[in-house]
């Protein structure tokens, strides 16, 4: 296992210090490897060192301009600052320079939701959606983007599948019964909203929601 392996086993385990020393060692012995400034700015993108994960990550590009990964790196940066038309250019150039990934694609549609762009972001949650049907974020949010267009027969399946990953996910209901609402079945709606308060008995809308549905049907 060389430096960087072992550099990001330690990223993983959470051993950030350890992990930024071999990181270290590993850029010094080979400056002119993008991989290491990459897999740098990563660990510090994930201890909030965003100028310095930039710095990093345009470093990368200097030495390889077709390292997708970098472009990647450097459109989470911007997101995570909330900068989301700076974050989509960059994962527009990953894409571009051959990263065709369930994460590149799930990030660029996320900038889109993020400013009220749903139409545009539904492509690209479509893509990641294709690319990892196992991701519960991915699929709960790909049906949001169905529902929020209107397509609610695709928002009712997504939600759907993504009660067969996670048989809890309160919001999963609650969509549902929004869903059922819609086609005017408050008995089925009904049902929804209280089985997602059954997941999670802080959920506020699906509590107001109940609420409401109860008393237009006259039920306590």
């Amino acid at each position: 296992m060389n430096k960087l392996e072992q550099a990001i086993e330690n990223m993983q385990q959470q051993n950030f210090e350890k992990a930024t020393q071999l990181f270290t060692e590993a850029i010094d012995e080979n400056p002119k490897d993008p991989v290491g400034y990459i897999n740098f700015g990563n660990l510090l993108i994930h201890v909030g060192e965003y100028e310095r994960a930039e710095r990093f990550f345009n470093r990368a590009i200097e030495l390889d301009e077709t390292a997708a990964t970098a472009y990647y790196g450097l459109g989470n940066v911007f997101y995570e600052q909330e900068k989301y038309t700076k974050a989509q250019a960059q994962f527009l150039q990953a894409i571009e320079k051959g990263l065709d990934e369930a994460d590149v694609h799930f990030m660029l549609g996320m900038t889109f939701v993020h400013q009220d762009y749903t139409k545009l972001a539904l492509p690209y949650l479509l893509r990641a959606a294709e690319l990892n049907s196992e991701d519960v974020d991915i699929q709960f949010q790909y049906g949001l983007c169905l529902a929020q267009n209107g397509q609610l027969e695709a928002a009712e399946e997504a939600m759907k599948s993504v009660l067969k990953l996670e048989e809890t996910h309160s919001d999963a209901y609650y969509n549902l019964g929004v869903v059922a609402l819609h086609r005017e079945d408050a008995s089925g709606a009904l049902k929804y909203f209280r089985k997602a308060l059954e997941h999670n008995r802080e959920h506020m809308l699906a509590a107001h929601a109940k609420a409401q549905v109860e008393q237009a049907l006259g039920e306590e």
